[in-house]
């Protein structure tokens, strides 16, 4: 039997890449159908260089120049310059989603070129590309999560990719309209993601549940250990941008809860700020360790996307904020309502001004939540199951 192709994050040091690509993984292996990721090593500095043309190519679009660009070019300075100051809490979280990645994933032979990779394709049944933000300008550009590479014989799948953006710059709508239509099964993660579908590719694409959601908290088990990593009453503040009102608003919530703060620091760029808000801030964080962090807090406060997906398994108090406030081309905001709004999540969208009071009387009820969830979770493995050749 031949296997399935994964084309995934699995090597990017990003909690919800990492968690998604082994949900992915996960899932084939309880049904018991071979699989393993493709390794992207050999094609991996062909792929960034494409990226890198393509942020240059937009130097016309004040978005983008303002944004992406600046902020890759801020995040490199900033690790240099503080490269001291927290280059051995960063090792030391690199280290742990080395260990898990090494542990976790199957992973094909390196190849070498992209001829390389077509010519692998006869030994699979099925290439399927997803979750993520795979499809961002930047990576259709690129053209490697396209699956470009994949010859027209074999079986072409998309599992809940994101576009990560409600709209393609006009100069990569063509380019959508043909990788798009040479999928056998498409399915996408967001509400705009079906529109995108249909609109540049003239198809019908499937909503789909994120790959991390088709498993409940228990099934989740399996990678984390059961005992607290952090012991008493906490906060976990677990974000990615640097809005200082987010912080604040954890901090009157610990104020009103007596709970202390636990906060991941730095985890997309250095925020000399975060150094002091929080009373414990642990590095040896993997993956695994997220999820504990998670399942024992008594709240959660997050710009994650993955945190809030996590929060709402374990049946958490959370709130979340928008990590992009604006919207265009760089804005991801489309994945957090599409989410609360497929599951009846209502009260969670935060701006950090709100009083906490009131915000803590805001209820959630997971029973109904629960089954719009098991609904979702069903369909997206019909798709999956039925899309698998």
């Amino acid at each position: 039997m031949k296997k399935v192709a994964l084309v995934t994050c699995y090597f990017h040091p990003n909690y919800g890449s990492m968690l998604q690509a082994y949900a992915t993984q996960k899932i084939l292996d309880d049904w018991q159908i071979p699989c393993e990721n493709i390794c992207i090593d050999g094609v991996k500095q062909e792929i960034e260089s494409a990226k890198t043309r393509f942020y240059l190519k937009q130097v016309t679009n004040p978005q983008v120049l303002s944004g992406t660009i600046w902020r890759i070019a801020k995040k490199k300075l900033q690790k240099i310059l503080h490269k001291k100051t927290f280059g051995q809490d960063m090792a030391t979280r690199a280290q742990m989603f080395r260990e898990f990645e090494k542990k976790h994933f199957r992973v094909s032979r390196r190849y070498n070129s992209r001829q390389e990779l077509t010519d692998a394709c006869q030994n699979y049944s099925t290439v399927l590309v997803g979750s993520d933000q795979l499809w961002l300008p930047s990576n259709i550009n690129a053209d490697y999560y396209t699956l470009s590479w994949v010859p027209e014989d074999v079986n072409k799948v998309s599992y809940a990719t994101s576009f990560g953006t409600s709209y393609l710059p006009e100069d990569l709508q063509p380019k959508a309209e043909k990788f798009l239509n040479r999928f056998q099964a498409i399915s996408v993660r967001e509400s705009a993601g079906v529109q995108m579908v249909e609109q540049y590719a003239h198809r019908k694409a499937e909503l789909v549940c994120d790959p991390t959601l088709l498993f409940d908290a228990q099934q989740w088990m399996c990678i984390q250990q059961d005992a607290p990593k952090v012991e008493g009453d906490y906060i976990l503040c677990y974000f990615l941008g640097n809005n200082t009102k987010d912080r604040a608003f954890a901090k009157r919530l610990s104020q009103k809860t007596g709970c202390k703060i636990v906060a991941l620091l730095h985890l997309d760029e250095y925020i000399g700020a975060d150094c002091h808000y929080a009373d414990e801030t642990p590095f040896d964080v993997g993956p695994g360790e997220l999820l504990n962090l998670i399942r024992h807090a008594n709240y959660v406060v997050t710009d994650s996307f993955h945190g809030s997906v996590f929060s709402i398994l374990h049946q958490k108090t959370f709130f979340t904020s928008r990590r992009i406030k604006k919207e265009g081309l760089l804005c991801t905001n489309n994945r957090l309502d599409s989410l609360f709004e497929t599951l009846g999540v209502t009260g969670r969208l935060i701006s950090g001004d709100e009083d906490v009071q009131e915000c803590l009387e805001r209820k959630l009820d997971y029973t109904a939540i629960f089954q719009r969830l098991e609904q979702l979770r069903e369909s997206s493995k019909q798709f999956l199951r039925e899309s698998l050749r």
